[in-house]
């Protein structure tokens, strides 16, 4: 069933739309192998680690991406969400051009206590922003919509990653 906003979309977003809202599952080749990564980055995020929350998520997205056969995206995780009366914002995708690579921004700790975020939070975080990178470079959309199946998209990576319990 679509989200409200689907009745204002134009005809070409609607297909759009329907083909994103029909794509349930991203298979993850060799996920298993990637839990030393997803390690690193629930260990970073712990220690309150930003140069190594990044490193080991950049790890984590280069071998995602190469994985999933798509282009790579530039990694930035900042410290603080940003906060105003419109909500926090907790990750930001910046597709990419002919002369810049696409991008994903995190952050890693929350706005009102700038305390770090917790693991499966974050790592949901990215995986959303990924997903959004996906539906262009892998999906072939023209536009990336918060479908039912791009949530289901999202969850389907989180569980080949870390299963049903926490990594740590």
């Amino acid at each position: 069933m679509p989200f409200a906003y689907y009745q204002n979309l134009n005809q070409r977003q609607k297909r759009t739309y329907d083909r994103s809202d029909a794509i349930a599952e991203v298979p993850l080749p060799g996920a298993s192998a990637l839990s030393i990564q997803v390690d690193a980055v629930a260990q970073a995020l712990s220690r309150d680690d930003k140069a190594a929350v990044q490193r080991a998520l950049q790890q984590l997205c280069d071998a995602m991406t190469a994985a999933l056969h798509v282009p790579a995206l530039r990694l930035k995780t900042l410290a603080a969400r940003p906060s105003e009366d419109w909500g926090e914002l907790q990750g930001l995708y910046e597709a990419g051009d002919d002369d810049n690579a696409a991008q994903i921004t995190v952050w890693m700790r929350t706005a009102q206590r700038k305390q770090p975020v917790a693991f499966r939070t974050f790592l949901r975080t990215f995986l959303h922003e990924l997903c959004h990178h996906l539906d262009f470079e892998l999906f072939k959309l023209d536009d990336t919509f918060h479908t039912e199946g791009f949530f289901k998209r999202e969850s389907h990576l989180f569980h080949q990653l870390v299963g049903e319990g926490d990594p740590q």
